[in-house]
């Protein structure tokens, strides 16, 4: 018979009702500098009171979704934030210009792939009034694909969140997405199929 004095006896209890569960089991997470301080700056950004919100994705939506994206352009414009999106006469852009231009147009920036000459007409149209349009002249001899997804990076490098409106298959906002995952901002994506 072994006898244990109290502190060996408690020790004893503790290791035998404690559970031991392997590290290999459990999610890894890191908790190095660099993990801190992107928690605590996607933290600040989401109690940030106003902020640069991208808004970008589909141009092929049906009418309702495109007037709940009005919608919601327009309420996070009426809570002080400015909505940076890129032309666009139809889908996710246009709704984005329509809301933020109705709630404050002062809040809106445009982020063109080229030139408002180099848009069609009903895009050139609903820019009249928009007060703040980048054009980039250099990019004029580029193709709409490879001119958009430089487009989408500048939208992305000069906003704290972004929100993408995407199907699956989009592969160009899919890569967006990938982008401002890496660049730590803050990302909503909504799947429209």
């Amino acid at each position: 018979m072994k006898f244990f004095n109290s502190d060996e006896q408690r020790e004893n209890e503790h290791q035998q009702s404690s559970i031991v569960v392997p590290f290999d089991d459990l999610d890894s997470v890191s908790d190095s500098p660099d993990t801190v301080d992107e928690w605590a700056m996607e933290l600040a950004t989401i109690h940030q009171s106003a902020k640069k919100i991208a808004i970008i994705g589909s141009r092929n939506l049906p009418i309702t979704h495109q007037q709940m994206i009005e919608t919601l352009a327009q309420a996070l414009v009426m809570q002080g934030n400015t909505i940076i999106t890129s032309g666009g006469s139809s889908g996710t852009n246009a709704a984005s210009i329509r809301g933020a231009m109705k709630a404050n147009p002062d809040k809106l920036k445009v982020i063109l792939p080229q030139t408002i000459g180099q848009q069609p007409s009903d895009v050139q149209d609903q820019l009249i009034g928009v007060p703040n349009i980048v054009e980039h002249s250099d990019r004029a001899m580029m193709t709409l694909a490879d001119a958009s997804r430089i487009c989408n990076r500048e939208i992305i490098n000069d906003c704290n969140q972004l929100i993408c409106f995407l199907s699956h298959t989009s592969k160009t906002l899919h890569n967006a997405i990938e982008y401002a995952e890496e660049a730590h901002k803050v990302v909503t994506a909504f799947y429209l199929d």
